[in-house]
């Protein structure tokens, strides 16, 4: 079944649709062999990857290969951060369709002024709900598959407030948009009153550490989401776990003590597809 799909399939059912944020291929090969029926990548992570921060500073062709070796190194659904659609509609139409020829089963598109920057941060600024929803009618009709899942995104919660958010999200969902995402409720209520809104799936995004409060999966589904996308889980565990084991190695001098503590180099090896080599190396040797 094609990812976007079964995507769409997982969310007319039961439950709530949990997606770790994938940055890397590491991360992407890893939470693929999970079983979650989906995968968010996260244009945070990405930044965070190439050493920057995520306020607009990667480009169109550099995302776009990302989302090329995430989709199609892994075999679970994926929904890839589109950021502003890196320009005007134009941009819009090329960014739908490359992320969609590179494997990804929807895309996330904001409203906000180019630089963007982490919904969770400060210094955000939307742009007139006309201009977005010019963005949603757009990317709908660029996608080559009705399948390809097109997410809103609206930031207009922290600076104008909910009532704001919630006008844009019905302007998006009127404007095409198969997925709603009303960025960074301050609480438990904001986020019944999003529920309550709307009748389109609604994205939860937890951030650890966030202006959003981070909920059990059951609480979730009660306000009414049928998503939730977890973006910096896993390079937040990932910095965390370098800075404890690169700090051993700086005040110990080796990493004797430390074998409990990492992956098995032969499930690594495994991990990034030494296998395939191990098993071409048998059918063709060299001469």
């Amino acid at each position: 079944m094609h990812k976007a799909k079964k995507l769409r399939k997982a969310l007319a059912g039961r439950g709530l649709v949990t997606a770790p944020g994938v940055y890397d291929m590491i991360s992407a090969r890893i939470a693929d062999g999970m079983g979650f029926s989906a995968l968010y990548m996260t244009g945070y992570g990405v930044s965070a990857s190439l050493g920057l921060p995520d306020a607009g500073l990667v480009s169109y062709t550099e995302m776009v290969e990302r989302v090329a070796q995430i989709c199609q190194g892994t075999s679970t659904p994926v929904v890839c951060d589109g950021d502003t659609g890196f320009g005007g509609l134009l941009n819009v139409e090329r960014t739908v369709q490359g992320y969609e020829r590179a494997g990804a089963a929807g895309i996330q598109l904001e409203d906000q002024v180019f630089p963007k920057k982490c919904g969770h941060t400060p210094g955000r600024r939307v742009v007139p709900i006309e201009q977005m929803v010019r963005k949603i009618e757009v990317a709908a009709a660029s996608r080559a598959s009705p399948d390809f899942l097109i997410v809103a995104r609206t930031d207009a919660r922290t600076n104008h407030g909910l009532d704001e958010a919630l006008r844009r999200g019905e302007a998006f969902a009127k404007a095409g948009a198969d997925i709603l995402f009303i960025e960074s409720p301050e609480s438990e209520e904001e986020m019944g009153r999003i529920g309550r809104n709307f009748d389109l799936p609604l994205i939860a995004n937890m951030v650890e550490g966030g202006r959003t409060p981070v909920l059990p999966k059951k609480r979730l589904e009660e306000l009414g989401y049928r998503m939730a996308i977890y973006p910096g889980t896993g390079f937040l565990a990932v910095a965390q776990a370098l800075e404890r084991v690169y700090g051993v190695l700086k005040d110990k001098g080796a990493t004797d003590t430390l074998k409990d503590e990492l992956y098995s180099f032969d499930k690594f090896c495994r991990l990034v597809g030494f296998e395939h080599v191990w098993e071409f190396d048998k059918l063709w040797p060299e001469s």
